[in-house]
């Protein structure tokens, strides 16, 4: 039987939601081992003069806890 943690992790790009995703994903791997999902708990965006400056991602990441 295995046993799943969730941590919930906090991501911004200039680019889109889809990259803030990408990079929390990534930087987590470095410590975190063994990442089976991610689950977007809200998405929201920084704007600027009219324009989208920087878009959030608030998420929780699901990994397994080895022996």
């Amino acid at each position: 039987m295995a046993v799943l943690k969730v941590i919930e992790v906090l991501s911004n790009s200039t680019e889109s939601w889809e990259d803030a995703t990408n990079r929390a994903v990534k930087k987590a791997s470095k410590s975190v081992k063994g990442i089976k999902s991610v689950f977007v708990q809200s998405q929201s965006a920084v704007v600027d003069d009219n324009e989208v400056t920087e878009y959030r991602v608030n998420l929780k990441l699901t990994f397994e806890v080895k022996d």
